[in-house]
């Protein structure tokens, strides 16, 4: 049978990418676990029935990726690191950058994560959940004139916000422009000094004991329509009419 010109050629993975695709899987499931030494080179070239040079190739591709940490010298060898997301965080700012994406494109996406957080979070039944939330609010109290020592806060308060929903997805993908955000907090602070951002500090703690006032009262509405009323508030004040972007942050 003719081919048509429309057919596109089937790329054959190379024996490295195999061998890097059966050892990532194998650590993903936890067969091979955070700080297990992999089998030795000879051990994994007879297991794999390939040649150095493409067992050190897979190597290569699973150290990249952050799964795996190859020790040179006598008492080398490569060990497993637990997935690490701020690998994948650098990644997407490296993608956003390259794609020119605005500042404000980032704090917008945060806030469509958070608000679902929220509306998870004021189902019933997540007591415990509101409660380390509300252990996470009341570790900040004391750090609202500290700009620096907040700044840590918040971070804290928004991941946690996302993680105690309990939806790992979001969880991920919060943690990836949580990165971002942190970075162009670090950039404000230094800006702005520590006095102007003492008032925002106050202001936000007090954002944060509502919303758990809101939530505790199973609120979900509510709570939704503050948190994002707060943080389009927060846009306003970091980013403003900005036309900044994510070189300038991340560079």
């Amino acid at each position: 049978m003719a081919v048509g010109p429309k057919s596109t050629v089937v790329r054959v993975p190379k024996a490295g990418e195999l061998v890097a695709a059966n050892l990532r899987r194998r650590i993903v499931t936890g067969e091979l676990r955070t700080g297990d030494p992999l089998p030795n080179e000879s051990v994994l070239m007879e297991q794999f029935g390939v040649s150095r040079p493409t067992l050190r190739e897979a190597f290569r591709i699973l150290e990249s990726e952050s799964i795996i940490t190859v020790l040179r010298g006598a008492r080398g060898g490569a060990r497993v690191l637990a997935p690490d997301a701020s690998m994948s965080a650098r990644y997407t700012g490296l993608l956003l950058q390259y794609r020119g994406t605005p500042l404000v494109d980032v704090y917008r996406a945060r806030a469509s994560l958070e608000v679902s957080a929220v509306g998870m979070l004021a189902e019933p039944g997540r007591v415990a959940a509101l409660d380390a939330l509300a252990a996470l609010v009341e570790a900040g109290a004391g750090l609202v004139d500290d700009a620096a020592g907040f700044a840590g806060h918040d971070v804290r308060v928004h991941q946690g916000l996302v993680d105690l929903a309990g939806n790992e997805t979001l969880s991920v993908l919060a943690g990836m422009l949580v990165h971002i955000i942190d970075a162009h907090n670090a950039l404000f602070i230094a800006a702005h000094g520590d006095g102007q951002e003492q008032p925002a500090a106050r202001a936000a703690q007090r954002a944060y004991v509502k919303l758990l006032e809101l939530l505790r009262a199973g609120d979900a509405v509510g709570a939704q329509e503050f948190w994002r009323t707060h943080l389009e508030g927060i846009e306003r004040y970091m980013v403003g009419d900005s036309a900044a972007t994510l070189v300038e942050v991340l560079s």
